[in-house]
């Protein structure tokens, strides 16, 4: 693979992930050689940093991600204020409700429920600290739940609290639909997340 197709994919990567991507992570997606991950990387915290844009490629330990320059912290802070003020969307609170009566609950398994990429929908509900992703080891996914300020915001003291509960948290039609995605399925799943 040429160096300038593997950075282009590399870009895309660290834009539309919503955490920091390890080159082992992104020798595995892209299937090439960690040597040239790490180099096309380099490359591109260059060119980032030559750029003098608005959006920069940080480092931290093995891990990457793309972030917004200092230059321009002013402008993101008035925009993330109003994202986190505003009110939600009809779809940020879909799937909100989702994560509450099915949490813990993976990316993929909302996507599958609601039949849409649900990324910047969870980047808004994490940054208003409404639910939060825990990291399942054994499948390497995250699944989020919603926070206790969600239930101090409804003024419940329990998850349980939520209208029919114990009917939508144990849904069989829901149930067979989730259980049909096995470790595999996971691993092609979150593999076409991260190309889309």
């Amino acid at each position: 693979m040429e160096i300038l197709e593997l950075k282009n994919k590399i870009e895309s990567l660290l834009f539309i992930s919503h955490k920091p991507i390890t080159i082992s992570e992104a020798s595995k997606i892209i299937g090439a050689e960690k040597k040239a991950v790490e180099e096309a990387i380099k490359l591109l915290v260059e060119e980032y940093s030559e750029k003098n844009s608005g959006i920069l490629i940080i480092q931290i330990e093995e891990k990457f991600q793309m972030a917004s320059s200092g230059n321009s912290s002013e402008v993101v802070s008035k925009f993330l204020k109003s994202e986190i003020t505003g009110e939600l969307t009809r779809p940020s609170l879909e799937t909100l409700t989702i994560i509450a009566y099915r949490g813990p609950i993976s990316k993929t398994e909302l996507e599958l429920l609601r039949g849409v990429n649900c990324s910047l929908i969870l980047r808004n509900l994490l940054m208003r600290g409404l639910i939060e992703g825990q990291d399942d080891k054994q499948l390497g996914v995250t699944r989020y739940i919603v926070t206790l300020d969600f239930l101090k915001h409804l003024g419940m003291s329990q998850i349980s609290e939520l209208p029919d509960y114990e009917r939508l948290n144990k849904n069989n039609n829901l149930d067979k639909l989730l259980n049909g995605l096995g470790e595999e399925n996971y691993e092609i799943k979150e593999e076409l997340e991260i190309k889309e």
